[in-house]
C-alpha cells in the first residue's frame, strides 16, 4: 500500500510527462506478464514478440494495417472523449456511425454526376449531420427530461443499427444475396495513401478533427461552457451557461464525429454500405477515451496503441502460431495496465485519507 501512495503522489500532478512514463512503464510491465503466459504455454516468446512488433510496425504495408485500423477509432475514441467534456457518456456511437455509414453511401450515390470535388465532401458532411442527429434526440431527452444518456444511447444503438438494414433491405438493397449498397461512384472514393493498403485520407481528416476539437476545447468560449457543464451544471447555470443547451449541443458533436468513422469506412474501405459491417467500433471507442483520459490528442495514442495491437495480434496469431485467446489476453493486459492509473488513484484516495477525504476530493 506504501508503494500505491508513492505512486498517487508522484502522479498527482498529471503533467504529460509523467502520463507518458507511466504508460510506457505499463506498457513494458504488460508485455513481462504476457511473456511469462506465452512461455508458460509452450510457445517461443521472442518469436510472438517479434511478430506482434513486425505486424504492427515491420514494414510500409503493416504500418498502414495499423493506421488503417486506427482510423476508425480516432472518431469513435473522439466521440466519447468530447461527451465525457460536459459530464455524458455517450454509448451511442454505434448506432451513429451506422447512420453515418448509410447516409454517406446513399448520397454519393444519389449525386455520383458531381465531380469528387464536391461529391467527397457532401459525402462526408451528409453522414456527420445523420450521426448527429441521430445524438441529438438522446441529449435533448437528457436535458428536458432528465432521463440518462447511458440507457437512452443503449437503445439507439439497436435502433440505429436495424433501422438502417431495414431501410437497406426494402429500398437500397444491390442485386445479390448480401445485404448491401450498390458501389458508391469511385470519384467518391477517397484516394489511398500506400497502393493496395486501403490507408486513405481518412486518416488525416481524423488528425485534422482531432486538432480542431483540441482548439475548440482550449481556446474557445464554446469549449469553456462545455467543460464549465461538464465539471459544475448548477454553477454553469449561475454563470449564465444554458446547461441544457450545452449537453445537446455536446452529444450533436460527439454523434456527427461518430457519423465521420461510418462515413470514412463507407468512402474508404467498403465503397459501398454493408449490414454489421462494423466489428464494435462505437464499443472500442469508449476503451480508447479512456485510455486517453478523455483528451483528444491523447485518444490519438490510444486508438493508435489499439490499432497496433490489432495489426500484431493477427501477426502473432498468423506466423507464431499463438492461439486467438492467449493473444486476446495479451491484449488485454497492455490496455488494463495503461488504464490503471485511474484505479490507482482511487485506492491510493481512500488509503491516504480514508474513505471520507477519498470521497471527497
Amino acid at each position: 500500500m506504501a508503494l500505491i501512495n508513492k505512486l498517487y503522489t508522484k502522479m498527482k500532478g498529471n503533467s504529460w510527462l509523467a502520463n507518458l512514463t507511466y504508460s510506457f512503464l505499463a506498457i513494458v510491465m504488460a508485455l513481462i506478464i504476457g511473456a511469462i503466459l506465452i512461455h508458460i504455454s509452450g510457445h517461443n516468446v521472442w518469436q510472438a514478440y517479434y511478430y506482434l512488433f513486425y505486424g504492427a510496425f515491420g514494414n510500409s504495408y503493416n504500418l498502414a494495417q495499423t493506421l488503417l485500423k486506427t482510423t476508425p477509432l480516432i472518431f469513435t475514441g473522439l466521440a466519447v472523449a468530447i461527451g465525457f467534456q460536459s459530464g455524458l457518456f455517450n454509448i451511442g456511437g454505434e448506432g451513429q456511425l451506422y447512420w453515418g455509414a448509410f447516409v454517406t453511401a446513399i448520397v454519393a450515390i444519389a449525386f455520383s454526376a458531381l465531380p469528387g470535388v464536391i461529391l467527397i465532401p457532401l459525402s462526408l458532411v451528409s453522414g456527420a449531420l445523420a450521426g448527429g442527429l441521430w445524438s441529438i434526440i438522446p441529449g435533448y431527452l437528457k436535458a428536458k427530461t432528465g432521463a440518462h444518456e447511458v440507457i437512452t444511447t443503449i437503445m439507439f444503438n439497436y435502433i440505429g443499427i436495424l433501422a438502417t438494414s431495414f431501410l437497406l433491405k426494402n429500398y437500397f438493397k444491390a442485386d445479390g444475396p448480401v445485404d448491401q449498397t450498390r458501389m458508391i461512384p469511385e470519384s467518391a472514393g477517397l484516394k489511398e495513401l500506400i497502393p493496395y493498403t486501403r490507408l486513405t485520407w481518412a486518416i488525416i481528416l481524423g488528425v485534422f478533427i482531432i486538432f480542431i476539437v483540441d482548439y475548440l476545447l482550449k481556446n474557445t468560449s464554446l469549449g469553456f461552457d462545455l467543460q464549465a457543464v461538464g465539471y459544475n451544471p448548477a454553477a454553469a447555470e449561475y454563470a449564465g451557461i444554458s446547461a441544457e443547451w450545452i449537453l445537446v449541443i455536446t452529444m450533436g458533436l460527439s454523434g456527427a464525429i461518430a457519423g465521420l468513422a461510418g462515413s470514412t469506412m463507407v468512402l474508404g474501405v467498403l465503397h459501398r454500405f454493408i449490414t454489421n459491417f462494423s466489428p464494435g467500433y462505437g464499443f472500442t471507442g469508449i476503451a480508447v477515451a479512456v485510455l486517453g483520459r478523455n483528451k483528444p490528442w491523447g485518444v490519438l495514442a490510444a486508438a493508435l496503441l489499439f490499432g497496433a495491437l490489432e495489426a500484431g495480434g493477427m501477426s502473432m496469431q498468423l506466423f507464431a502460431k499463438i492461439p486467438q485467446d492467449l493473444m486476446t489476453i495479451v491484449q488485454g493486459l497492455v490496455i488494463l495496465f495503461v488504464a490503471a492509473p485511474a484505479f490507482i488513484q482511487i485506492i491510493a484516495r481512500f488509503s491516504v485519507g480514508g474513505k471520507g477525504a477519498g470521497l471527497n476530493e
